[in-house]
């Protein structure tokens, strides 16, 4: 443990949540893909999150199960306080570097080109910093101050809907609203909590509506946005924008309810080592990597002895390769090649055809992953599955076609 990197995560939460849903379809941010990826980069020692938590229930309820220490700055009193959250999180973020010697990466969780200084000086401190943000939300400055950065929508687990694919659609009219929202966050540094109401009203409303909407926010500015979705939100509103969502239910969380298998776990944990470790992965430094992601693992529950004897059962499975370490009882594991994209497509393929020549996209992925576990399409190079199947019905090895019955994509045998 003396030598793995001790990191301290930092989120500008509502930069980072207002980001999801104005530039990834609406989709709610969820810290999980996060925690995976850094759980490969070194031992997380803090988690803690900057925001006005009465405008995020939901998202508290999601952070508290990752164990992510709530630091509350109300925003309600005006203008002045808009910022806040942003000054308490430089001063945490340097206090730690001078108390907490032994934090040697700090991870900075938005998009805001405000925080450039901050990265500046932690770097000057000799720490390590990794950024996180939504793509479409992050200053083109940021990026580049920081040691590594990764963009939230690239990360293994998270599924951007693809809304420009929806047969009803109405999702641009309610980012007209979003629009607004963008531009001020664009120029304060900071999005107001006021700008999810805005995201409501859709385009289609009355315009005394719209036109009284739009006066309101400019008296009373976001206290009285925020009474704005009681007033004018509709109950169809959101059916549309659930139109494509199945297709981004083919991850582990299928819908069904089933989790990913261990040799998923170990597959994907195997290919985030993979990527930043500088050297080969052991079977030590894998099996700390599986503890740090799930605590209550442990090969017994599986029936095994030792954590060799599981990986001898994967690597008879071919999900894993072993070779001599450079020590006796910790070999190097590493994952078989993957296929490339024509394999993909078979192996797309052979999976429709086991479930009759035609499949629902939700819930194929975990399919796939049966037959191959290491399976990750973003490794093949596309932003996420509904993207691979469509280069597979490209290459006529499958057909897809949206079914407005079932309200979800299916794939069949082309």
């Amino acid at each position: 443990m003396d030598t793995e990197e001790r990191l301290a995560v930092f989120l500008d939460y509502e930069n980072l949540a207002l980001g999801a849903r104005e530039h990834l379809g609406g989709m709610q941010f969820d810290f999980q893909p996060i925690a995976d990826a850094l759980a490969v980069r070194g031992r997380v020692v803090t988690r803690r999150a900057y925001a006005d938590w009465s405008y995020f229930d939901e998202d508290r309820r999601m952070l508290t199960r990752h164990q992510v220490e709530l630091i509350e700055m109300p925003q309600r009193m005006g203008a002045s306080r808009k910022n806040a959250a942003d000054i308490k999180m430089v001063v945490d973020a340097i206090e730690m570097a001078f108390e907490r010697e032994y934090i040697s990466t700090f991870v900075m969780c938005t998009g805001d080109s405000d925080f450039s200084p901050l990265v500046h000086k932690l770097r000057e401190l000799d720490k390590r910093v990794i950024g996180v943000g939504v793509e479409k939300s992050t200053s083109r400055l940021l990026p580049s101050a920081c040691d590594e950065f990764l963009f939230y929508d690239r990360l293994e687990g998270v599924e951007v809907p693809d809304e420009s694919e929806a047969p009803q659609k109405k999702s641009p009219a309610r980012r007209s609203g979003s629009g607004r929202s963008s531009s001020a966050r664009s120029t304060t540094g900071r999005a107001k909590a006021g700008a999810v109401a805005e995201e409501l009203p859709p385009a289609e409303e009355a315009t005394p509506t719209a036109t009284s909407a739009t006066a309101s926010g400019t008296t009373s500015g976001g206290r009285t946005r925020r009474k704005k979705p009681e007033i004018t939100l509709p109950e169809p509103v959101d059916v549309p924008d659930r139109a494509p969502e199945p297709a981004n239910d083919e991850d582990d969380d299928a819908p069904t309810g089933e989790p990913p298998t261990m040799e998923v776990k170990v597959a994907q944990t195997l290919a985030g080592l993979q990527g930043s470790a500088s050297g080969s992965v052991t079977a030590s430094q894998l099996k700390r990597t599986l503890v740090r992601k799930e605590p209550t693992f442990s090969e017994s529950d599986y029936g095994f002895r030792t954590f060799g004897e599981f990986l001898r059962y994967l690597a008879d499975r071919d999900v894993i390769v072993l070779s001599d370490g450079p020590s006796s009882g910790d070999p190097v594991v590493e994952l078989p090649e993957q296929p490339d994209s024509a394999k993909a497509f078979d192996l797309l393929r052979a999976v429709v055809q086991e479930a009759g020549g035609t499949a629902a996209l939700s819930g194929l992925k975990n399919h796939v992953r049966k037959r191959r576990p290491d399976f990750s399409e973003k490794a093949l190079g596309y932003g996420g599955f509904l993207q691979f199947c469509k280069a597979a019905a490209a290459a006529d090895a499958v057909r897809l076609a949206w079914d407005d019955d079932a309200e979800d994509y299916l794939v069949s045998l082309g």
